[in-house]
């Protein structure tokens, strides 16, 4: 007898939503792990100033960063944020994220800000006028959610992830 396992679907979250939580929610909490990080980078460095060891800085904070997430999403595929928007990260099969997926889907939702820093560095921008490029970018990137059959990013098509709307928790009397 061949028995086959039913796989509950979870709605995807809508593009509004899924973009708030990202962009204030996480932006704030990202925030925070980024000063703290470089608080300690610049007392085990002794560093001074910001652009003292600016490459290593960078590296430094892209794994610091990338663990913040690959941890919460290995945990409970939920980062603080997404616990607060009821947003989740599941697998294809709505099951946890392995590892090496969540690194996959880190290093491609980079995709959102790379293109406009690579053409701002290309145009020799500077400051101010690197937003530019960067949001036409990410504005582009989430776009991608318009033309997927169930709204998922590109970075989530690619690396087999989904994000779901969680249901809200039954009241209990």
């Amino acid at each position: 007898m061949n028995q086959t396992k039913t796989v509950p679907h979870y709605p995807t979250p809508t593009l509004k939503r899924r973009l708030v939580c990202m962009m204030i929610y996480e932006a704030a909490l990202v925030f925070g792990v980024i000063f703290f990080a470089s608080f300690i980078f610049d007392v085990s460095t002794q560093s001074k100033s910001a652009l003292t060891m600016r490459l290593a800085r960078e590296i430094f904070l892209f794994f610091v960063i990338g663990s913040y997430f690959v941890f919460f999403w290995r945990r409970s595929g939920q980062t603080l944020a997404m616990q607060t928007w009821r947003i989740k990260l599941v697998n294809d099969d709505n099951q946890r994220v392995p590892l090496v997926k969540a690194i996959v889907r880190y290093c491609l939702a980079w995709m959102w800000f790379l293109p406009g820093f690579i053409v701002s560095y290309q145009l020799g921008l500077k400051n101010s006028q690197i937003g530019i490029p960067v949001a036409i970018g990410f504005c582009a990137w989430a776009a991608t959610a318009l033309f997927v059959k169930d709204g998922q990013f590109l970075h989530d098509k690619l690396a087999k992830t989904r994000l779901v709307e969680v249901p809200k928790p039954t009241e209990q009397k």
